[in-house]
């Protein structure tokens, strides 16, 4: 039997909880389990107890919003982390064993003393991405956790560092695994939010749609995906015929290993308190997010790229800009306002980023409604402006956001030229891009072009 965080389940009535799925021969991750299943008595002498899977995902548009509080779209592929668990009620254990042992070395540890160590160079250890699951269980069960040894193989395709969310697949595979050992009951909305918020632990202040996509995907469909005022997912049916395309540009980047994705979230917060304190509210310092600034001073998109452009108007801000601004010694910047991974920041392009958010916010509101006009009656010219949405969207990222890469922009420029539209997906830096092709064939020949 598998629990199983694979999407098939929607966010809908009676949907609410991972199923525990008795899964077929005919299942296409059938071999997969099978092979991760041996490879497990291989490791610990006994069959596995359940398999766990989450898929990666690949967001359509909506890019660097979501921990500025604003709705994302994305939807999960069929690359996934598989896990084989079984409980050792004898010991307190975790034993993580993966089936690229070559690759990813064996961990053990006590689950009494779970301890993340972060290198100074580089990203963490892959087996850190599970304990932070683990940890994120423990913390909410509190005085109810269990003291029960897990065993774990574990098998991967998502590409690594390629903003297809296989850090994300890992953390919430971990939690959903944990918490079934735990027998908590699986909700979906429950276990994303627990995924998220224990990302934290190896440094990566990410805002919940990973972790949301892998619970609450439904086959079939993208989902947009809202955090405020509370994690909610509408399932959106891509246009008939239009074929989306994920390629790999092959440079690695991960999140956790630079400060990168980080200065961005801290940027972003910045913002949103001197355009906060711009407004006279007392209580600008609560303000973390663009969103909650926009419902409190009752702005709607256009309103508040206006504030933007009237508000932050240099394209550049030191320390000493900002302590002026706020009110605040350079001291309370980096103690009250700075994350440890970002305490090196001398500079701040606080317009940029907060332009690039609050204008992405609206092209994610405007492919959605695009997408449910299509539904009710095909439009050549709808489909365009789709297009129109994500080129956008890559222009902004490039520009504003600036986490594209020559790679990323060679491939875009490729996609260009096929009449394509392309933009990067994920954190950026490196990775992959989506690009939305107007039939099968056109994706076919599409491809034929970048694999040439």
């Amino acid at each position: 039997m598998a629990a199983s965080g694979n999407g098939t389940a929607g966010n809908v009535p009676g949907e609410e909880h991972v199923a525990v799925q008795h899964l077929q021969p005919q299942s296409k991750i059938y071999d997969r389990l099978v092979s991760l299943g041996a490879f497990y008595k291989q490791q610990y002498g006994t069959e596995p107890e359940f398999y766990v899977r989450v898929p990666g995902r690949v967001n359509l548009i909506g890019e660097h919003v979501d921990y500025c509080g604003y709705s994302v779209l994305p939807m999960a592929v069929e690359q996934s982390i598989i896990l084989a668990i079984g409980a050792n009620p004898e010991q307190t254990q975790l034993q993580l064993r993966h089936l690229d042992g070559k690759k990813f070395q064996t961990f053990d540890c006590d689950l009494n003393a779970l301890e993340i160590k972060l290198p100074k160079v580089g990203g963490p250890a892959w087996y850190n991405y599970f304990i932070c699951g683990v940890k994120g269980i423990q913390e909410e069960l509190g005085a109810k956790w269990r003291e029960t040894g897990i065993r774990v193989a574990l098998s991967g395709n998502v590409p690594l560092a390629a903003g297809l969310s296989s850090s994300s697949a890992l953390v919430s595979a971990a939690v959903l695994a944990t918490a079934h050992v735990q027998s908590m009951s699986l909700d979906r909305k429950l276990l994303a939010s627990i995924s998220a918020s224990c990302e934290q632990y190896i440094g990566t202040h990410s805002g919940g749609m990973d972790q949301a996509i892998a619970y609450l995907a439904k086959k079939g469909y993208a989902q947009h995906i809202e955090f405020h005022p509370k994690l909610n997912a509408t399932p959106v049916m891509l246009p008939a015929g239009c074929c989306f395309v994920v390629a790999n540009s092959c440079v690695h980047k991960n999140k956790a290993a630079s400060s990168d994705y980080n200065e961005r979230v801290v940027e972003c917060r910045l913002a949103t308190r001197w355009l906060a304190k711009s407004q006279k509210l007392p209580n600008w310092q609560d303000f973390m997010r663009f969103k909650d600034l926009e419902e409190e001073c009752q702005l709607d998109n256009a309103a508040y790229e206006q504030l933007v452009l009237q508000q932050l108007k240099q394209s550049l801000y030191t320390r000493d800009d900002i302590c002026e601004a706020l009110g605040i010694t350079e001291q309370q910047l980096e103690t009250d306002f700075l994350t440890p991974s970002t305490q090196h920041m001398q500079q701040f392009k606080l317009r940029q980023r907060a332009l690039h958010v609050i204008q992405e916010s609206g092209r994610v509101l405007k492919f959605r409604q695009i997408c449910e006009q299509l539904q009710r009656r095909p439009s050549k010219e709808d489909v365009k402006q789709l297009g129109k949405l994500m080129q956008q969207s890559h222009h902004s990222l490039r520009e504003l956001y600036e986490c594209s890469h020559p790679d990323l922009e060679r491939l875009v420029a490729l996609s260009t030229k096929q009449g394509v539209s392309a933009r990067v997906t994920g954190a950026g830096w490196g990775g992959c891009i989506v690009a939305m092709c107007e039939s099968m064939e056109a994706a076919e020949e599409y491809v034929k072009v970048l694999e040439a």
